[in-house]
This record gives structure tokens, C-alpha cells and sequence, in this order.
């Protein structure tokens, strides 16, 4: 799997529709009108997220692993 940081895959959400609703501390939450699901993606300095996190928010995000 491709390596990624926080912000690109805030970048990379924002692109399939995900809004940036508030940021707490690090932490981006974005959210989609019509879903009840909230992103809470990790943003620290520029450090890649690990595997198992990015596979489980590209899952919730109905992304996939193409989509990087």
C-alpha cells in the first residue's frame, strides 16, 4: 500500500466530496451531507499514517487503494 500523510488524504477526501467540519487539536474531522459517518483523519507534521489506519478511513470514505 501506498505510503500517504495526513494531508494528503485530506486532500484526497476533500476531492470525493468530504467537508472539513472542525478541526480538534490534530485531529480533521470531515463529514459528507447524507452520511452519518465522521472522518477523524490524523494530521501530524508530515508523518505517512500507518497502514491499517488509512486502509480502515479509505473504508469508511468509500474510497479505495486506486484512489491514492
Amino acid at each position: 500500500m501506498k505510503q500517504v500523510s495526513g494531508k494528503e488524504l485530506c486532500k484526497i477526501v476533500e476531492r470525493a466530496g468530504w467537508v472539513l467540519l472542525r478541526i480538534n487539536g490534530s485531529h480533521h474531522i470531515y463529514g459528507k451531507t447524507g452520511s452519518i459517518i465522521r472522518l477523524s483523519i490524523p494530521v501530524h507534521a508530515n508523518k505517512p499514517l500507518k497502514a491499517g489506519l488509512l486502509r480502515c478511513l479509505l473504508r469508511q470514505a468509500g474510497l479505495s487503494e486506486s484512489d491514492l
